[in-house]
């Protein structure tokens, strides 16, 4: 029983210990480090932690890694969104007022039906004074325009010139080539709820070119900082990746155990440590 009790004191006596550290008051460590198992993922991570972090938020990467530079990412950012809703509820106020002008003044004398359509639309009403009569026959029969100064007349002329040999002279109406030329009327025609007129109404239709212009170059600017945002993005993420990849700026993953003798002799103190960095 007595060699039974001894043997814990045997293995600590027999415990290897440095040259240096003969005396049993000095502490002697002895580490367990396994980081390499893991280095290859690990560095392929911290490559692209960074990079993607850029590419979602630019500037964010650079910030992880310590690099001030990345606030100006951010400011960029954040200049080039404050841009994009400027000039986009610009090109939305502008266009609001276009449309009230064409509702109010030049689409009022019809009784038209409150609803919007393509945008094309509105540039005819810049470009036509009038858009004419949509059928100029009270009966059942669908009579195009003939006046060409009005939109409706020019869809009407321009049907003739393609679908008749000759487009001033009618074919009978029963005719292949007129009832072409009439489905291509009534595709572009522009119907009963969409008839206007600026007449009497110069200083109006003037107005509302200009809001067409204003709104078409507010939008088409904010299209532009949106341009500008994927740039901010993508240079942010580029120079992420490089920089990880020049400097060797990877993120670690180290694991530890230290096993010390204490100070004052007294026994073992085991540590175990976690290092994760960038």
């Amino acid at each position: 029983m007595i060699r039974l009790a001894l043997l814990p004191v045997a293995l600590l006596l027999a415990w290897p210990r440095p040259a240096a550290a003969q005396d049993a008051r000095a502490p002697v460590s002895v580490a367990l480090r396994e980081p390499d198992a893991f280095a290859p993922a690990d560095s392929a991570r911290a490559t692209w932690v960074p990079t993607v972090s850029s590419l979602i938020i630019p500037g964010s990467g650079q910030l992880l890694m310590g690099q001030e530079r990345g606030a100006i990412y951010l400011v960029v950012e954040a200049f080039l969104i404050a841009r994009f809703f400027r000039f986009y509820g610009e090109g939305s106020r502008e266009s609001d007022r276009y449309r009230e002008l064409a509702f109010t003044v030049a689409r009022a004398p019809f009784s038209p039906a409150v609803l919007d359509t393509a945008f094309t639309y509105f540039e005819k009403l810049q470009d036509f004074r009038e858009s004419g009569p949509f059928d100029t026959d009270p009966g059942p029969d669908l009579v195009p325009p003939l006046d060409e100064r009005t939109f409706n007349g020019s869809i009407w002329a321009l049907a003739r010139q393609t679908f008749f040999a000759n487009p001033d002279s009618l074919p009978d109406p029963s005719s292949p080539q007129y009832q072409r030329a009439l489905g291509f009327y009534r595709r572009r025609a522009v119907g009963q709820n969409f008839l206007w007129s600026w007449r009497d109404a110069g200083l109006e239709q003037d107005l509302f070119r200009q809001s067409i212009q204003r709104s078409d170059e507010a939008f088409r600017r904010a299209t532009t900082q949106l341009g500008l945002l994927l740039v901010n993005h993508l240079l942010s993420a580029i120079d992420a990746f490089i920089t990880t990849r020049v400097t060797g700026n990877r993120r670690s993953v180290d694991l530890g155990s230290t096993v010390r003798y204490r100070g004052d002799g007294s026994g073992l103190d085991w540590y175990m440590t976690v290092q994760i960095g960038f």
